[in-house]
């Protein structure tokens, strides 16, 4: 199973968008668990967090049609700037739905990633609901 798993890996669509990331070592943890622990370094990825990988792999595997008509989602956060960079890598529109109470700084973020924001609701709740009404 794990070979299977680890093969899936190797052949997931996320690196034509994805940075190869290094693996540190955590010396702290390592010792506390009596195990050797490495850190993978998403943080270094263009949007500061794995979820880009997730996001491109995702609208990678749409199909044509599908991809015609752009990606929806909703975030407050990192997932919303994976989707905007990997629709905009692959030549597709990005509607980000996000809450009102979104800072400005998440925003722009996404929008400068190419995504284009709707403000709705003051929870995380209530823009995945909008995002399933647009959807």
């Amino acid at each position: 199973m794990f070979k299977d798993y680890a093969e899936k890996i190797r052949h997931a669509r996320v690196y034509d968008v994805a940075k190869k990331t290094p693996l540190e070592p955590a010396p702290g943890l390592s010792e506390r668990l009596d195990n050797r622990v490495l850190l993978k370094r998403e943080d270094l990825q263009p949007v500061f967090s794995f979820k880009l990988r997730g996001a491109y792999n995702k609208i990678a595997h749409l199909n044509e049609a599908q991809q015609q008509k752009g990606v929806i989602a909703a975030s407050a956060g990192n997932h919303a700037q994976g989707v905007a960079l990997a629709a905009r890598r692959m030549g597709l529109k990005a509607l980000i739905v996000m809450p009102k109470t979104t800072p400005d700084i998440k925003v722009h973020a996404v929008e400068q990633m190419g995504g284009e924001v709707v403000l709705h609701g003051n929870a995380y709740d209530d823009a995945y609901e909008h995002a399933r009404e647009l959807a």
